[in-house]
């Protein structure tokens, strides 16, 4: 068993990481840095803890899920690292691309699993949208458009996050997951251009982006603004046979909210309203047709962790892959 210790409970610490902890057979969640109550049943027995270094001293400890402001970031899983514990880190992973490959060989170094918690690629609509891709049914696909709008127009109540500071707007924050799923499906692109702006009256940090990566034949177009009311599909996906359109969003962390837990009957189950629409060509027949989107499940996350920290299996979230990320981020930003 993996003995955890989780920095931070707020929304990531306490509904989205938490819970898989306690409900995966591979963890056991022995401690939490935390200044609130943990009176929760569902974490009945597990210890409150006053800083990470608790954590990194404590030699019970195996695992630090780090779950605090994104500047804290690179810090902590540096010094998780150096301890010689496994880290798992939210997103992003650090604010530049030079600190990630900072992370990437101290973890190689001291032999433990660094890995980003990207937990967006095990989304019911994400997962829906790659099987398609993968199936052929539309074909070479040209153009890959993905979108995460929210309508916010009150500024965070968290003041961390309205800070201008590194590793801090939408970009880093939504940004990172759409930017990630490319870079799963596609791999790295041949050139990033794009820009980041402010939208929201009295924002001091950017909050929403355009943007584009070029594959060559295959064009990319991801975007996100705080301020859209009326939201356009999540997904737009063409190729030389065909065309996917998939709105709506996954809705695992509004269940988990609610206090519905992995395992129960419909969780990560979307409405039927939100399935994709598909039209194709298939043996010279014009075909349209609804796609079922799979049950959002992001324990997947958690059984490959255990994975590979008990087993040495392969990751399926890469850090090279999350540094690429930062890389595409810094690039945006400085274009």
């Amino acid at each position: 068993m993996i003995t955890v210790g989780l920095v931070g409970f707020g929304l990531s610490g306490r509904w989205l990481q938490a819970p898989f902890f306690v409900l995966n057979q591979n963890y056991k969640l022995k401690s939490i840095v935390t200044s609130r109550p943990i009176n929760d049943p569902l974490f009945e027995g597990t210890n409150a803890a006053a800083s990470i270094d608790e954590l990194i001293a404590d030699e019970e400890i195996n695992l630090i899920s780090i779950c605090t402001p994104s500047s804290t970031h690179f810090d902590y899983a540096k010094r998780s690292l150096e301890a010689g514990k496994h880290v798992l880190v939210e997103k992003p992973m650090t604010a530049t691309y030079e600190e990630a490959q900072e992370l990437i060989k101290i973890s190689k170094k001291a032999g433990r699993a660094l890995m980003v918690y990207q937990n967006r690629r095990f989304d019911g609509d994400f997962m829906t949208a790659r099987r398609v891709i993968q199936s052929g049914v539309l074909g070479d696909v040209h153009t890959y458009e993905a979108r995460w709008h929210r309508y916010n127009p009150i500024l965070n109540p968290k003041p961390w996050k309205e800070v201008v500071a590194p590793a801090n707007g939408i970009i880093y924050d939504l940004g990172a997951h759409l930017i990630d799923q490319a870079i799963y499906l596609f791999g790295n692109p041949k050139a990033v251009e794009g820009e980041v702006f402010t939208q929201r009256e009295g924002s001091s940090i950017d909050d929403a982006f355009n943007m584009s990566m070029d594959y060559g034949k295959l064009k990319v177009k991801l975007s996100s603004s705080l301020m859209i009311k009326d939201f356009e599909p999540r997904y737009s996906i063409h190729g030389t046979k065909g065309s996917f359109i998939k709105y709506g969003l996954d809705p695992q962390e509004d269940h988990l909210k609610a206090g519905y837990l992995p395992g129960m009957q419909g969780f990560g189950v979307e409405n039927k309203e939100n399935d994709g629409k598909l039209t194709t060509n298939l043996a010279g027949l014009e075909m349209k047709a609804t796609v079922s989107t799979f049950a959002g499940n992001w324990m997947h996350l958690y059984d490959n962790l255990a994975d590979v920290i008990l087993n040495n299996a392969e990751q399926i979230i890469k850090p090279e892959e999350v540094a690429e990320q930062i890389r595409v981020i810094e690039a945006v930003k400085k274009s």
